[in-house]
């Protein structure tokens, strides 16, 4: 089954409403350019969606969020509901970014939350995994990636393949200018892609997106992009330069 890649930015925690304006309008040409072949997709902060859902709305780039809650509303403080990232525009979520598993303390049992919330009222998740380089060096990489995805997907149900999105990013390569080599990169995407088989099927595995993130930059898209298994990047820190995350969007 052919994968229409997707190049997803997180922005995190950066800039502020005039630098998020002007990032938006600058990546809306790169992102028209590419319409036909790979989908492109911005997750600024919370506080920055309303700017940027304005600035894109008549565009090809797909607006998602760096999180989501699993309630339609409530007593949560700090959370954002489904339904109100729905109404400014956003179709993606990344759930479970390395940060907020290492930083936030967030679990399997809250992630698989997050990612039943947003399934359940039409968000499309973003699924990070990934591991530590302790994990590595102790030759568990294999063993903590089935552990998260299993856990996540705990009475998950998946009948459109395009409905979920897996991203695997290297504790260790996130930040730190250090990148898995395409070979490990690959290694990592059959195995999970071969586990999606077992959790759900085959046809659902072999539709399923498969991104790489970890310190991605214009010079190592075509090497990952020639990757079978490699279906797009979710990209952090070249995200928030409008030439080299317009690199990486027209990678050749």
């Amino acid at each position: 089954m052919k994968r229409r890649p997707l190049i997803a930015g997180n922005w995190k925690m950066h800039l502020d409403s005039v630098k998020a304006r002007q990032l938006a309008q600058d990546l809306i040409p790169a992102a028209a350019a590419r319409a036909g072949n790979c989908d492109v997709m911005i997750a600024p902060s919370p506080t920055l969606l309303p700017v940027v859902s304005e600035e894109v709305k008549d565009s090809v780039i797909i607006l998602g969020a760096q999180n989501v809650c699993w309630a339609t509303q409530g007593a949560f403080t700090g959370e954002t509901s489904p339904a109100m990232l729905l109404e400014l525009g956003c179709r993606m979520a990344i759930i479970g970014h390395s940060e907020r598993r290492h930083i936030f303390a967030e679990d399997d049992r809250l992630i698989n939350k997050r990612l039943s919330g947003a399934l359940e009222h039409g968000l499309i998740p973003i699924l990070c995994l990934g591991e530590t380089l302790e994990s590595r060096q102790q030759d568990q990489t294999f063993k903590v990636l089935e552990g998260q995805l299993r856990s996540a997907l705990i009475n998950i149900s998946i009948k459109n393949p395009a409905k979920l999105i897996i991203a695997y990013e290297p504790v260790w390569a996130i930040g730190t200018g250090q990148t898995a080599t395409t070979e490990q990169a690959q290694e990592v995407h059959v195995f999970l892609r071969q586990l999606i088989g077992d959790i759900f099927d085959k046809t659902i595995a072999s539709g399923i997106r498969i991104l790489y993130g970890g310190s991605v930059k214009p010079e190592t898209m075509a090497a990952l992009m020639s990757r079978e298994d490699i279906d797009g990047v979710l990209v952090g820190g070249a995200a928030l330069d409008a030439e080299s995350f317009s690199k990486i969007i027209n990678y050749s």
